[in-house]
């Protein structure tokens, strides 16, 4: 499908594997490979073409695989949540569920002769981890409060699920989507506070008003990668929104067929886009499409800055509010999974939604019902009024259960907040992102305070550090931060990051009582 001029295939590995079988193939033989075991199968298709199916091979958790579901605009319902939290509790402290940067929750602790049926559990109840991993869409991001916020301008729900219909097949699987350069992110706002991060994503539409009609203005080519992180740029088009499906085909055909592949540092959409120039992108956009695209609105409606939905809030229906949970470093356990889905069910209409900071949102409950759900002993752990140095903190997965972190990340950055909570007074919350390694899954870069793990030398000894990021902005006039520190060993940042704190956010210490 590559018709790029930049030979793919000879020099890289990935390229070869695609080219050699699509991760689809692995479909058919899941039934052989639970039968067999991990160890007996081709290290390809275990350390990568799983990873089209949604399994990850953990090597620092040999044996157990993660599993990263696909989970539109961060909806579920209560039974979806339920059979989630069934899947995880088979693996007792292994398993558990992280609700991550994209909306999406990733289990972990599975094993592999579990896999056949766990498939068929998640079909069963409209769940698909189809094409989720490595050179696919990742789960397509849209308002957490699509629908039930009386400020929105665009439900977003429905247009999410009928791009995530157009790549996955409808969840069976696209074999047309399967072979990207690289990885692809598409996010669809649906109001004025930049929810989704429009910025860090390949494709983002942005609500836009044009002749008078609702639309989106579309950007391209945001992202994040150890090498170089970009932040998306207009393609000066406006596009309404029974478009937007059409368009995203669209730029995901010119990307599989031109993006380029020989070196993996330079494959993302944006790197096409500077190598042809914007305005020849969009030429080719729209000899895709087939027809003339418009130009962009001259403002988009990002005017707001951004929202966090933590707390209760009245929803645009008559008598019912959405509360948000704050989830502390977006982990959470079986039985957490089981009282999520209980509480939807009594107190709400069965349904629970996830946000990009890693919380979960419960919508449609009603004002007689409100007092007693914010009695819920749930909401101990789960606060929907958490201190201001906890509440926006975003973590990656960290060196716990992923092999590429360098740094453990949600252990310490919890443990972390709570102790410079007891040290400092402080009024406004402060986003602290934590990602283990230069792949910023945590997105520092978005952040207040963003950490980027790493490593340091420390009395002649490697020792876990972080960068420090600062300067990052969501919500109108986004912008990414930069890195302003190097190489702080961890046993030495909360110091820092205290003085930080303090400097630059208003922070001031506590006075300790004296002891008699």
């Amino acid at each position: 499908m590559n018709n790029s001029t930049d030979s793919p295939i000879s020099g890289n590995k990935f390229e070869r594997l695609k080219a050699e079988k699509d991760g689809l193939a692995l479909q058919g033989e899941l039934e052989n490979f639970a039968r067999l075991g991990w160890e007996a199968m081709d290290t390809t298709d275990r350390d990568h073409r799983l990873k089209w199916l949604g399994l990850f091979f953990r090597p620092v958790t040999p044996g157990k695989f993660m599993l990263r579901m696909r989970i539109p605009n961060g909806i579920l319902t209560s039974e979806q949540m339920r059979v989630l939290a069934a899947i995880v509790q088979r693996y007792g402290e292994d398993g558990n569920a992280d609700i991550t940067t994209r909306q999406n929750l990733q289990l972990r602790g599975i094993r592999l002769e579990d896999v056949p049926d766990i498939f068929q559990r998640l079909e069963q109840v409209g769940l698909t981890s189809v094409q989720s991993g490595m050179d696919n869409v990742r789960n397509i991001t849209g308002s957490p409060v699509a629908g039930i916020d009386a400020e929105e301008l665009i439900d977003t729900r429905d247009l999410v699920c009928q791009v995530q219909d157009m790549i996955t097949n409808y969840g069976q699987g696209n074999p047309a989507f399967t072979n990207l350069p690289r990885k692809f992110n598409i996010a669809i706002a649906g109001g004025r506070d930049n929810s989704v991060h429009a910025e860090i994503n390949d494709i983002a539409f942005v609500p836009a008003y044009k002749d008078g009609n609702l639309g989106f203005n579309i950007l391209v080519g945001g992202f994040f990668s150890a090498k170089r992180c970009a932040a998306a740029i207009p393609l000066n088009a406006w596009v309404a929104p029974d478009y937007v499906v059409q368009l995203c085909e669209a730029i995901l055909v010119i990307y599989r067929d031109h993006g380029l592949r020989a070196n993996r540092q330079k494959s993302r959409l944006m790197w096409l886009i500077e190598q042809w120039g914007i305005e020849e992108f969009r030429t080719a956009v729209e000899k895709q499409l087939g027809y003339t695209l418009h130009s962009a609105a001259l403002k988009d409606e990002f005017i707001w800055e951004k929202r966090h939905h933590i707390g209760v809030y009245p929803q645009k229906q008559s008598e019912l509010n959405y509360v948000g949970l704050h989830i502390p470093v977006g982990r959470l356990w079986a039985n957490d999974m089981f009282e999520l889905a209980r509480c939807a069910e009594v107190y709400g209409n069965e349904e629970i939604r996830l946000t990009v900071e890693q919380n979960v949102i419960i919508p449609n409950i009603s004002d007689s019902h409100l007092e007693l759900f914010l009695e819920e002993p749930l909401l101990e752990r789960f606060s929907s009024n958490p201190q201001p140095l906890v509440r926006d903190l975003v973590s990656c997965t960290g060196a716990q259960f992923c092999n590429f972190a360098l740094v453990e990340t949600k252990n310490r950055a919890l443990a972390m907040a709570k102790e410079l909570t007891t040290e400092l007074s402080i009024s406004q919350p402060v986003r602290i992102h934590w990602t283990g390694c230069p792949n910023s899954c945590g997105q520092p870069q978005v952040a207040d305070i963003g950490l980027m793990g790493t490593k340091a030398r420390k009395d002649g000894k490697t020792v876990e550090a972080v960068d420090i990021y600062m300067g990052g902005k969501v919500g109108k006039d986004a912008q990414l931060g930069s890195c302003v520190h190097k190489g702080v060993p961890c046993e030495e940042l909360k110091p820092v990051l205290r003085d930080l704190l303090i400097k630059h956010f208003g922070a001031k210490p506590l006075l300790k009582t004296a002891l008699c």
